[in-house]
């Protein structure tokens, strides 16, 4: 199935769509660091052979006539798929929620490429703020207009990233509306989740034992504190945040947040660098316990750990983890999609897909990346 995505980050949305059996034509985003992440990961792989990353503003992207898209030849009714998580500072809590009035709403946008598009499926993803009764006007518009160009509304649904093995509190508002005509016989099931909380000790013990292993003894035992501290606690994490581009460094969230992550052992006041430029006394032995590299916040995502970030330093790549939809949930609801859309090649049971979703994306794709089940010895070994 065919999809486009606008708004696409880096590339949270894209990744779980495409785990649902969707194939990518373009990602349209307007960040450069975000592009650059999307052409890494997305280029030479056999996997997405013919993915089109777009680097514009939405509003100035003809679908039918850019240089990037006019190669498909695209024709109204032709697209499976069009999906986005369009900016959400309109409405969330932290900012005024100034709604249709914010010049960032780009919700007329996404309706306009509906109709010039007219995909079978419309999916958009949001903050929970959307849900406020104040905006009930709005989303009913919204909805109106898309029953006119002949959709079928199947909800605003707000989902809970834990719920779909996300070890994070992070809840999503979600619409999905699907071509009348493919509802006549299927009904469209929103996914539900497991009932497992995958932990955040369980989603980074390899690599926090990866990090910890080439300071010998010292590390071991830092690391074994670290996880006996979290285990303990055994909860997932507090919702990530990605921060904004006018102000300073990047770090895990308000002081509400801080201070979860401190009963989790975890300093959150700012993020580590990575393994290979690790600086000890400030990423990881701190008093106040380690610091969370770029790569530990995108498995808190529910990111794969093939899936890497590109940007000028680590806040410009930390932002677009704590931006982005967890893949998981989009796969989940990508899934539920697909069923109205092909039901005939939907194989996987309802239990398999729901283990699925419960295996910690730390160790998902593991043949895409360096083994994370070697004992603490082998890995202090390999360094030495």
């Amino acid at each position: 199935m065919t999809s486009i995505e606008i708004c696409a980050g880096a590339g949270g949305q894209a990744v779980g769509l495409h785990d649902a059996g969707f194939r990518h034509l373009a990602l349209l985003e307007i960040d450069k660091h975000a592009c650059k992440t999307l052409r890494e990961n997305v280029k030479n792989h056999p996997d997405w052979v013919g993915c089109q990353v777009v680097e514009a503003d939405v509003n100035d992207v003809d679908p039918f006539n850019h240089e990037q898209l006019v190669g498909f030849g695209l024709k109204p009714g032709d697209l499976d798929l069009l999906a986005g998580g369009v900016p959400c500072p309109p409405f969330s809590v932290a900012g005024h929620q100034l709604g249709e009035e914010d010049e960032r709403d780009l919700f007329p946008r996404m309706l306009e490429l509906v109709d010039q598009l007219r995909p079978k499926a419309v999916m958009i993803e949001n903050v929970r703020g959307i849900l406020d009764a104040k905006f009930s006007s709005m989303r009913e518009k919204i909805v109106q207009e898309l029953e006119d160009y002949g959709y079928g509304f199947c909800g605003w649904e707000l989902i809970e990233a834990r719920d779909h093995g996300v070890p994070q509190l992070r809840p999503r508002a979600i619409l999905v509306m699907i071509g009348k005509e493919y509802l006549k016989d299927v009904k469209f099931e929103w996914p539900v989740g497991g009932k497992k909380v995958v932990t955040v000790a369980e989603a980074l013990k390899e690599t926090m034992r990866e990090r910890y292993a080439p300071y010998g003894a010292k590390g071991k035992e830092a690391f074994e504190n670290w996880l006996k501290n979290a285990e303990k606690r055994g909860t997932e994490a507090p919702t990530l945040v990605g921060g904004s581009k006018k102000h300073g460094g990047a770090d895990l969230g308000p002081s509400r947040a801080k201070a979860a992550w401190a009963l989790l052992g975890v300093d959150a006041m700012g993020v580590a660098n990575d393994k290979e430029n690790c600086r000890p006394d400030r990423d990881l032995f701190r008093e106040t316990g380690p610091m969370l590299t770029v790569e530990q916040a995108a498995i808190i995502q529910g990111f794969p750990r093939h899936w890497k970030f590109e940007g000028s330093g680590k806040t410009a790549r930390y932002r677009q983890v704590g931006n982005a939809f967890p893949p998981p949930v989009a796969e989940a609801v990508g899934r539920a999609i697909a069923a109205v859309l092909r039901p005939e090649d939907q194989q996987v049971s309802e239990s398999a897909a729901a283990e699925a979703s419960l295996v910690p994306s730390a160790r998902r794709g593991a043949e895409l990346s360096p083994s994370a089940s070697d004992s603490f010895n082998d890995l202090e070994a390999a360094v030495v």
